[in-house]
Formats: structure tokens, C-alpha cells, sequence
């Protein structure tokens, strides 16, 4: 396994898929997958793309600036750290952003989404007001 090629396979999945069709998104996690969203826990597949897909924003497009990888443990997984800005359709200026995923082997020879954490600098929310975001997934 080239960490490296599943990195970059893995972020361009991920932000094509996210920016095209957020609900998607679910066969990347499963049943152990938790998202910590604004101090609320949500586990499970489900009801992390059912949070992923009700934040206050409908169209997206990441800018991924970096990806530094590296294996991780003996069972083959890969850690994965993502920079990079996100443009919010109809806003002017982008958000920077960084997230962080630990990616773990399936028996079928894929990747899935143990831990995850995202940060933003702001989101725009309802009313058009600015703050903070910041996503965990364990």
C-alpha cells in the first residue's frame, strides 16, 4: 500500500464528492464513525450525512492546497491532513480550512473514515452571519 496514492485518491473523492453530493458521503463511514458537530456527538453513517447535508450552506467548491500523509499502525492505516480555502456560492471571500482523517482498511480492500477533524476560520450561516465551524469525527 503507497499511502501517498491513497491519500490523494481518497481527498479527491472526498471534495468532489462533497462539493457535488454531500448525502454521498455515507458509504465512507460506518457504524463506529463519529462526527462531533458544535459540541453534539453523532454516530454512525446515517446521521452524519444527514448532519453533513443540513449545515447552512447548499453549494460549495474546495481548493485543496496541501496533502501530507503517512502510514499509521500495523493494521494499515492511513492518516491523512487536508489545507486548503472553501468558496460558498454567492459569498465573496473563502473560508480556510483544515481537516484531518484517519483512514482505516475494510476487508474488501478499500478505506473508510474513523476519525475526522475539520475546521473552518468562519461559515456562513442563516442571516448571513459569521462563525466559527468546526467539525470532529472519531
Amino acid at each position: 500500500m503507497d499511502p501517498d496514492a491513497v491519500a490523494k485518491a481518497f481527498v479527491d473523492h472526498y471534495y468532489r464528492t462533497f462539493d457535488g453530493n454531500r448525502a454521498a458521503l455515507g458509504g465512507l463511514y460506518q457504524d463506529a464513525s463519529m462526527l462531533t458537530f458544535e459540541g453534539v456527538k453523532i454516530q454512525g453513517a446515517a446521521a452524519i450525512v444527514a448532519k453533513l447535508t443540513s449545515l447552512p450552506f447548499q453549494q460549495c467548491v474546495h481548493a485543496i492546497s496541501t496533502v501530507d500523509c503517512q502510514p499509521s499502525g500495523p493494521a494499515g492505516g492511513v492518516l491523512v491532513f487536508v489545507s486548503g480555502s472553501l468558496q460558498l456560492a454567492g459569498e465573496s471571500h473563502t473560508l480556510k480550512f483544515s481537516q484531518m482523517f484517519h483512514l482505516m482498511p475494510t476487508p474488501q480492500g478499500s478505506f473508510y473514515v474513523l476519525n475526522d477533524v475539520a475546521q473552518t476560520d468562519e461559515v456562513i450561516v442563516d442571516g448571513g452571519e459569521l462563525r466559527n465551524m468546526c467539525l470532529v469525527i472519531e
